[in-house]
């Protein structure tokens, strides 16, 4: 990643954190939420850039998470874990009915959003898709057809989804 665009990533998910904070106060589901929050900004930046979503960044999260909801309370740890692997099968399916439409860096963001949201994740995916149609929306009405070809970075819509879920609980 560009070093200005890392810098602007790092201040916006710091802001991210700190809101969370603010927002719903400390707890240790907070603590780990937040720093979340700040890894969904630089994944959106790092998706933005490349229009990849790193393995060695998304997968390592949502273990982390399941691992510290499950240390909180095992119910709520088997929750979390059950949101990621529902959202995993549900985004799986349209990578199956058609293969290069959603990425399977989209589907493990969609199991760290399930991790970190429960069933919250239901609105931040419901934000995140509908904020990215808006978009394609808009590329159509100004460019016509030819943007029906274009490929919009899932992360960054995701992201907004997951940190207004995150904030509005």
């Amino acid at each position: 990643m560009r070093p200005d665009h890392a810098i602007v990533a790092g201040i916006v998910g710091v802001a991210a954190a700190v809101a969370l904070i603010h927002g719903v106060g400390l707890s240790p589901w907070s603590a780990a939420a937040a720093p979340t929050a700040a890894i969904l900004v630089w994944l959106a930046a790092i998706d933005l850039e490349t229009r990849l979503i790193p393995n060695r960044i998304v997968l390592p999260t949502t273990i982390a998470l399941v691992a510290v909801a499950v240390a909180i309370d095992p119910g709520f740890g088997i929750g979390r874990a059950a949101a990621a692997l529902a959202v995993t099968a549900a985004l799986l399916v349209p990578v199956a009915v058609r293969p290069g439409g959603l990425g399977m860096g989209d589907v493990k963001l969609g199991a760290l959003l399930g991790a970190l949201l429960g069933a919250a994740v239901v609105e931040a995916l419901l934000i995140g898709f509908g904020l990215a149609g808006l978009v394609g929306l808009v590329l159509v009405a100004a460019r016509g057809r030819i943007a029906l070809r274009t490929q919009l970075p899932l992360a960054p819509f995701l992201a907004v989804g997951g940190i207004v879920a995150l904030l509005a609980a």
